[in-house]
């Protein structure tokens, strides 16, 4: 028979006591706080360090016995309210009134937990990680976070003097997420979770779903409210408004901590907002904003996939920036990086002791190139996190898209793996059905929530239908992607290949200026010119043309016009507009002392970055570059064998038809009185543009009148024109 003193003793039993003080408790709150006992309500607090506890249940007045190892416990009279109670808990001189954690229902619902249990939570970032809210009457955070190995979890931080011992959070069943509100705690305290893991061990891990992080290299999640009041309503309106394939989409690539080093997110929203403005881009791509501990991997390493980098500021700030862009007309496109994670062991690497966001299958959790792990895109809580995690980026910061990176990475199972370093999928081919699936729900997902938004893939294989619908099924019998834009790496690889070789030997490889047009409709493509090509060793744009320097920038000049030319979207990285020398270093940034006019070369320089600047008012002026990038009738060569004259001619045309011809010449004479087919319903053409004007740098010759087409044709039209071709030069014209 159990004696009365046994049942009426509020202490806490040796089995939970051990639990709760190894970490290893799934459900403390059947244990901590008020409980009915014979006699009375037996209260149990569990507050390491405390000199004393004291309950507070209307005028009651309770001091707690010190049971040792923070415990402490007593018993309460039948009348008590513990619902309403508070804890007065003494530390040294200091004493601190609270509500007791261990009196409150769960925060998470039946129909949260079911959505993650189905991976299906689109707005996850409002069920886990860390919310400040009012709970029960009470102000307070709710901390929540997936861990299904680990045997118990423990919030730690600031506020508790970074000792978990006193906040077990509580388990939710079998959806594998602990769950904990704690009162009084609020906006600006740092947190981490303290995870037991199956073999007993602890890891402080910061929360995968923070969205506020402490700079680097300090590693802490820190619990964040928005107090930011967007100022965009017109541009999230109308984003919608045309669809981006038949919109101008000339795009500047930027590297945030390094475009002016030292430059905030609010500092940025000044200085780069009028850049682009004064330059005509339609929108920035912003190199990886989510957190990451090493800046030398630019962002592409990521820890904080739901927080922006501290580096620059707070999320608040973040969001004032891409408030200022949008303000301005301006698009913001941002790299996002579903494929990888680093291995650093505060973050998402074997989280609750085991491979939980990793593929547990070593051979397709280690990405062979990167030294990181791939995400386990099988499992439906992973998938999820990634999917929400595109969505929060678009909804909660108003991003207008996302540049997926690495797409054929994720894609393929033998990527950069040798024989016998690869297990084929249930098919017995090499594609990864996990990351097929993947990518179709994140763009079905992100396009179905976010008008107006459009993803783009860094994808440089042949895979079929990287821009095709998600439900229209292709050869190779997969369903497409889904993006709807597609970097076109080919393009870039054979255009710049084609650049380096002397003008002298061009004519042997005009080919690879004229292949691209074979395939240009198999895509909806971006021309890309990104930062991958101006590192490690590859020199900057302008350095990849030969000859003396005159001829590199005339090179790079004639090359820029026939980008903007060519059917595609184009896309520029920061530094090339004016031509600098140097390779792109994050430590230092764009060379902009080489536009100082103290500088004796700065009008080099400044011609580069002037002809940019006309080039996107050109284009963003002339439909024609633009309406029918994705449509075949929207282009047509002129002459595309003219490779002893290392010549390409070709129109465009928009919705109605209207033509701009553009004429690129890529020898370093000048060849007057040059013929061009041209159609014989254009009474006289105008040069639009002529990357040789002398305000570039260039000779000055140019076609300063109108253009009159003679009755005799050539290159298979019925009527030709009769102009000067300028050295190494592209020249754009419009009917006069």
């Amino acid at each position: 028979m159990t004696s009365k003193k046994h049942q009426t003793d509020p202490a806490v039993g040796a089995e939970d006591r051990a639990r709760l003080l190894a970490g290893t408790h799934h459900d403390p709150h059947s244990v901590l706080g008020a409980h009915p006992v014979p006699g009375g309500v037996a209260y149990r607090a569990l507050r390491p360090g405390a000199r004393s506890v004291t309950v507070l249940s209307g005028p009651l007045r309770t001091e707690l016995r010190d049971d040792g190892d923070g415990f402490f416990s007593g018993l309460l009279p039948p009348d008590a309210v513990p619902e309403t109670s508070r804890l007065r808990v003494a530390y040294g001189d200091t004493v601190h009134e609270t509500a007791d954690a261990y009196r409150f229902l769960p925060t998470l619902g039946e129909l949260d937990l079911h959505l993650i249990g189905e991976g299906r939570h689109e707005e996850l970032w409002r069920a886990l990680g860390a919310h400040v809210l009012v709970h029960q009457g009470v102000r307070g955070t709710r901390f929540a976070v997936w861990a299904p190995n680990a045997r118990g979890v423990r919030v730690t931080g600031s506020f508790c003097f970074w000792d978990g011992t006193g906040s077990p959070m509580r388990s939710l069943g079998s959806s594998g997420i602990w769950e904990l509100f704690v009162p009084g705690v609020g906006e600006g305290e740092l947190y981490k979770f303290e995870i037991t893991r199956p073999d007993g061990s602890h890891t402080q891990r910061a929360d995968p779903l923070a969205r506020r992080t402490e700079a680097p290299p300090a590693t802490s999640s820190i619990v964040h409210v928005s107090h930011h009041e967007w100022g965009d309503a017109e541009w999230m309106a109308h984003r919608r408004d045309i669809p981006v394939h038949e919109a101008p989409f000339s795009v500047y690539e930027v590297h945030l901590p390094s475009w002016r080093p030292g430059s905030t997110y609010r500092e940025l929203a000044d200085q780069l907002t009028s850049y682009v403005l004064e330059m005509g881009f339609t929108h920035v791509e912003l190199m990886p904003v989510a957190e990451h501990p090493f800046g030398g991997s630019w962002g592409y390493q990521v820890t904080g996939f739901y927080a922006p980098t501290a580096r620059l500021g707070t999320p608040d700030d973040f969001k004032y920036l891409v408030d200022r862009l949008h303000q301005a007309g301006i698009g913001v496109l941002m790299d996002w990086v579903p494929a990888h994670f680093p291995r650093d062991d505060w973050a998402l690497a074997a989280f609750d002791g085991r491979p939980l966001y990793e593929h547990p299958d070593p051979l397709r959790a280690a990405h062979p190139d990167w030294g990181t792990l791939e995400f386990d895109l099988g499992r439906r809580e992973v998938r999820n996190f990634l999917v929400a995690n595109a969505v929060y980026w678009c909804e909660e910061f108003h991003v207008d898209g996302l540049r997926v990176d690495a797409v054929a990475s994720m894609l393929y199972l033998d990527y950069s793996r040798e024989p016998g370093g690869w297990r084929p999928n249930e098919r017995g081919g090499r594609e990864n059905l996990d990351a097929v699936a993947f990518l179709q729900e994140m763009n079905a997902t992100v396009y179905r929530r976010c008008p107006g938004v459009v993803t783009v893939a860094e994808e440089s294989t042949a895979w079929d239908g990287v821009t095709r619908p998600t439900h229209v099924q292709g050869p190779s019998g997969f369903g497409g992607l889904g993006f709807g834009l597609k970097w076109n790496m080919g393009w870039m690889h054979d255009s710049l290949q084609y650049m380096a070789h002397d003008p002298v030997h061009r004519s042997y490889h005009h080919g690879e200026l004229t292949f691209s047009m074979v395939y240009a409709y198999s895509e909806n493509y971006v021309l890309p010119i990104s930062h991958d090509e101006v590192v490690h060793g590859k020199g900057s744009l302008v350095s990849k043309m030969p000859g003396d320097w005159w001829r590199q920038r005339a090179d790079l000049r004639a090359y820029l016009a026939f980008m903007w030319a060519h059917p595609g979207k184009q896309l520029l990285f920061m530094g090339q507009e004016f031509a600098q020398g140097a390779e792109w270093s994050e430590a230092a940034g764009p060379d902009w002392w080489l536009l100082d006019p103290a500088y004796p070369a700065a009008p080099d320089h400044r011609g580069v970055r002037d002809l940019v600047r006309d080039l996107n008012a050109c284009y963003r002026a002339t439909p024609a570059l633009w309406q029918r990038d994705t449509d075949p009738s929207g282009f047509e060569w002129i002459t595309g064998d003219s490779a002893s004259d290392n010549v390409l001619a070709f129109l465009r045309r928009d919705a109605d038809g209207s033509p701009l011809l553009a004429v690129c010449h890529f020898s370093p004479v000048v060849r007057p009185d040059h013929l061009i087919g041209v159609p014989e319903d254009v009474p006289a053409w105008t040069e639009t543009l002529n990357t040789d004007a002398e305000r570039y740098g260039g000779s000055g010759v140019t076609n300063p009148d109108p253009l009159k087409p003679e009755p005799h044709g050539t290159h298979g039209r019925p009527a030709a024109v009769r102009l000067t071709l300028p050295p190494l030069a592209t020249v754009w014209l419009r009917p006069a």
